[in-house]
């Protein structure tokens, strides 16, 4: 239990930065959508490129995962459409919903709870996806 208790503080912590930069505000979604502002555009590049140094850091140093082995990416499957529709979908519902599926649950901590009809249909939607997964060109 322990283990995950630093888990749980760490997504409080994170849940915080995000509210307080304004990450998860449906303005500035709405901003970013209509290219009216970089602010989204650079936390997002900020978090990627802190992502791409923080991994190549820990495979350098051979840093393990909490179960003791070590960090390995998985190669990705090349194909353009399955990204672009896959993508495409994704931006209509962060678009419609104002959010995207990580933020959701922070908008619940925030008292937002009209997000939890986002949140049942992200739900449903990957629901869905792992019924039809196989039967959809991958």
């Amino acid at each position: 239990m322990g283990k995950y208790l630093k888990f749980f503080f760490i997504g409080i912590f994170f849940g915080i930065v995000l509210v307080k930069s304004e990450a998860v505000s449906w303005y500035r979604i709405y901003e970013m959508f209509k290219f009216q502002s970089f602010h989204m555009y650079g936390i997002i590049g900020t978090a990627v490129g802190s992502g791409i140094i923080l991994l190549l850091i820990s495979k350098a140093m051979n840093v393990k995962t909490t179960e003791g082995t070590s960090l390995k990416v998985p190669l990705k499957d090349r194909g353009f459409m399955r990204y672009i529709i896959g993508g495409t979908i994704f931006g209509l519902g962060w678009a419609l919903s104002g959010a995207c599926p990580g933020p959701m649950y922070i908008l619940v901590g925030t008292g937002a709870f009209s997000i939890l009809i986002a949140i049942a249909g992200a739900l449903l939607g990957t629901y869905v996806y792992g019924l039809l997964k196989n039967k959809l060109p991958h």
